[in-house]
């Protein structure tokens, strides 16, 4: 699970420190992963919305297949996907 108050820590570090490596160095217990925004299925809402990047929410970190969900009850993880350029 991944707390709305979890989520805007995650957001704050993600703001100063857009790297996994800085992530994941601030929240250990979490995964993450990143990729383009263009990857994403519209069927999924971002957690967070940063100037650079969407946050989206990532289940199954603990040995199922890692899959985007838009419920924090089940969340394991996050992804950070670079927003596209609106050209």
């Amino acid at each position: 699970m991944i707390a709305p108050e979890r989520l805007s820590a995650i957001a704050a570090a993600a703001r100063q420190a857009p790297t996994l490596a800085a992530l994941r160095h601030s929240f250990a217990d979490l995964h993450f992963s990143e990729c383009s925004e263009d990857d994403i299925s519209p069927r999924f809402r971002p957690a967070a919305e940063l100037a650079q990047h969407r946050l989206y929410l990532i289940a199954g970190a603990n040995g199922h297949c890692l899959e985007l969900t838009n419920d924090p009850a089940i969340a394991t993880g996050i992804l950070l996907a670079t927003r596209a350029d609106d050209e």
